[in-house]
């Protein structure tokens, strides 16, 4: 979409969310409440093109390719009616979007004459609020995504994501590999998953759990067939990524491993969903490049322990 796709007939409603797949499903409940509040508008997302996939199944919204804050947004001002930061709430953000010359900005803090921004607070929860706070009511337990058009290859497949997109995530390899173990001796078809730079660290956890370079998927699939695979899993074992938030999507059973980002701001909303971390040993450095302690603290009895409590082993 460029600057000058969008329609002066239709009143436009701008998102700014130029983040990550996590980042953009912790806010589906809130982008179903602005669906729901405006709908003779055109709604569009300014986010990562590659989140196209995904952000078909939250319904109603278009893409608008927008990767971080460096860049302005490729709208001519003046023909956004709402303009919408999801994106938080520093001076970056709010320049983009004032920048739009919006009729209506929904932010936090004086700009849009919005709420304060409350530190330690769930994400969900954290724009969910915000819309209160505008005169829309939403619903931040309002996780669901529609299914993708095409079934999954694998269904009922155990899948152990072992990437992370920070070091301060990643569980360690042989931990990873002792549970893919005990879900392959539990008779599940086990799958590796990951971006394409997690390949290799997935081939390692896949040879140590004794099991085929075949199971690896990592790198391997769009993220709408990955979206498919997770809908129809019988357990999802991950990190604190986008992962365990699509098995929340969907209400697959997962469980989740948490470093530096509590879950309290982070976690799943209930469901068949165990999170596991240690929180007296957190250092909750995200950018970190050795795993928090508080992730290291989760040894492979827990998540054995957790994946039984699910009814999975």
């Amino acid at each position: 979409m460029g600057s000058t796709g969008l329609s002066v007939q239709q009143p436009t409603l701008l998102v700014l969310r130029a983040l990550k797949l996590g980042d953009l499903l912790v806010a589906v409940p809130a982008l179903h409440a602005l669906r729901r509040a405006f709908p003779g508008h055109r709604l569009v997302y300014a986010g990562p093109a590659w989140l196209a996939d995904v952000l078909s199944l939250v319904g109603g919204f278009e893409l608008l390719p927008a990767n971080g804050l460096d860049a302005p947004l490729a709208v001519a001002p003046g023909t956004v009616d709402i303009a919408v930061n999801f994106h938080g709430r520093g001076p970056e953000s709010t320049s983009l979007l004032e920048a739009v010359a919006a009729q209506r900005l929904i932010t936090h803090g004086t700009a849009g004459g919005g709420p304060p921004w409350v530190e330690q607070m769930h994400e969900r929860e954290r724009w969910t609020r915000l819309l209160h706070w505008h005169g829309i009511e939403a619903d931040p337990l309002e996780v669901q995504l529609a299914r993708p058009q095409s079934s999954s290859l694998l269904p009922a497949a155990a899948v152990v994501h072992v990437g992370a997109a920070y070091g301060s995530r990643l569980w360690p390899e042989t931990r990873f590999a002792a549970v893919a173990a005990a879900l392959d001796e539990a008779g599940h078809e086990v799958v590796f998953t990951g971006s394409a730079d997690e390949r290799e660290r997935a081939l390692r956890v896949a040879r140590r759990a004794g099991l085929p370079d075949t199971a690896v998927l990592a790198g391997s699939q769009p993220l709408a067939e990955f979206a498919a695979l997770v809908a129809e899993a019988a357990v999802v074992v991950s990190a604190d990524t986008g992962a365990a938030h699509l098995a929340a999507a969907y209400a697959r059973p997962s469980v989740v491993l948490f470093g530096p980002a509590p879950p309290e701001q982070w976690g799943p909303p209930p469901g068949p969903h165990m999170v596991l971390t240690r929180p007296k040993l957190r250092r909750g450095d995200v950018f970190a490049a050795e795993p928090d302690p508080a992730l290291l603290g989760v040894g492979v009895q827990d998540v054995l322990a957790a994946l039984r409590e699910l009814g999975v082993l």
